[in-house]
């Protein structure tokens, strides 16, 4: 991550720059001119009072505020400050609003045309008819539930049919549900009140305000906890909620579209998602065909993985030989559209020539056997640090599970919730 630090005090750059971990980027401007120049190459910003000019809530960043407690404008959060963190500094504040902006911009998507675009490529019938629901249910107001395997698009699927809706202009606020832990998933979606709690020294909107006219996507919806999902109902009954330690209803008018990897019905079944909340996502499913059932769309998907990376990394116009071609229709996808686009912005980037050939591809699209000691499989070498072996090793597991980090977790033989922390300490 990319991170500026903007202000003239050095000891706040000293006592920031000592708890950024090493592999961020971090710039430092003291001066107002050389800050705003610095914005356009970073992700977020750590900004004293004195900076507060430089807070753009359309640009796209994320600004936290250091400052004294007196020092904080009333209307901070409404003037586009996403995090405010209070002097004297303790390195656990610092720590922790970072987790968040990491999670944050995790979310942040690439350009929403793009996303439209990847959605519609492939001509099978059953992604046709896919995509001729998603664009029927777009314009109305109906809530959504996406089904559908890891890495089949359903976030892909939902930014689309936002696109397509009244909501356009407005917020599309995605939420993974199962990247939060429990303690933080009402304060994630609700946010809470100055004084709610310890160190809740200024309130906090969730992301239902945040996305108030548009769409809030909740990715892996099963994995509300209890409370959240009593709260979850209300806002689809009645339309308002309470911030933690807040007693005034704050009403929002915020389209729901729910997605999840496993068969709804059956949480429903064992008791892991409350019925009557069920049948307030059920108003329309749209059920994502894993890539594996619609292989006649594997070279179309391939040809724009290749042209979107191709364009990314600086390598132009690239094409893909027939042999190699022919590998990727045998193959069965077990991570779907995203091992898919996966393995060939890989191929993208080791390809010698202009056109992707057999060689190129990922060894277990071959069918070579796995656990091989090879160049380009998990090959570690020597002197690498335990850190960086395990950077490698859970890299690897992704990019062999097409990012399902759930199939990626019982590999490695540990929890999902594990394989998010890792990923925020190895960002």
């Amino acid at each position: 991550m990319r991170v500026l630090i903007a202000t003239r005090d050095r000891k706040l750059v000293g006592e920031l720059s000592g708890v950024l971990p090493d592999e961020h980027s971090v710039v430092v401007a003291g001066d107002p001119g050389s800050a705003r120049q610095a914005l356009g190459e970073v992700d977020l910003a750590f900004i004293d009072p004195s900076f507060l000019s430089l807070v753009d809530p359309g640009s796209g960043k994320l600004f936290i505020l250091v400052a004294d407690e007196d020092e904080v404008p009333e209307d901070a959060l409404e003037r586009g400050i996403w995090d405010v963190l209070l002097r004297p500094l303790r390195n656990w504040q610092v720590t922790m609003a970072l987790n968040r902006a990491e999670r944050m911009l995790a979310f942040i998507p690439p350009e929403e045309g793009e996303a439209e675009e990847e959605f519609v490529v492939g001509s099978s019938r059953a992604i046709r008819e896919v995509y001729e629901l998603a664009a029927k249910v777009a314009p109305t107001k109906a809530t959504v539930l996406i089904e559908g395997e890891t890495g089949t698009g359903k976030e892909v699927l939902a930014r689309f049919i936002h696109r397509r809706s009244p909501r356009a202009a407005k917020p599309f606020i995605p939420v993974n549900c199962g990247a939060l832990p429990e303690t933080l998933i009402e304060d994630e979606l609700f946010g809470h009140e100055k004084g709610a709690f310890t160190d809740a020294y200024y309130q906090r909107k969730g992301r239902f305000e945040l996305a108030d006219g548009g769409t809030l996507f909740l990715d892996e919806v099963t994995s509300l906890s209890p409370n959240a999902q009593v709260k979850l109902l209300r806002v689809l009954q009645e339309g308002e909620f309470e911030r933690i330690g807040g007693a005034e209803p704050i009403k929002v008018d915020v389209r729901i579209i729910a997605a999840s990897n496993e068969n709804v019905k059956k949480a429903v079944e064992e008791g892991r998602l409350r019925e009557d909340l069920y049948y307030r996502l059920n108003v329309v499913t749209i059920r994502i065909p894993p890539l594996r059932e619609r292989k006649e769309d594997i070279p179309e998907l391939a040809s724009y993985f290749v042209r979107k990376h191709g364009r990314r990394h600086g390598r132009g116009e690239m094409s893909i030989s027939e042999e190699a071609m022919e590998m990727l229709l045998r193959y069965d996808w077990p991570g779907n559209v995203r091992e898919l686009e996966n393995a060939l912005e890989r191929a993208v980037i080791l390809a010698e020539g202009d056109e992707i050939t057999v060689q190129d591809l990922p060894p277990w699209i071959l069918g070579e056997p796995e656990g091989e000691r090879r160049e380009d499989g998990i090959f570690i070498p020597f002197g690498m640090t335990l850190d960086e072996v395990e950077r490698l090793l859970i890299k690897e597991t992704l990019l062999r599970t097409g990012g399902d980090k759930t199939k990626a977790a019982q590999i490695l033989g540990i929890s999902r919730r594990t394989i998010y922390r890792k990923l925020g300490e190895l960002s």
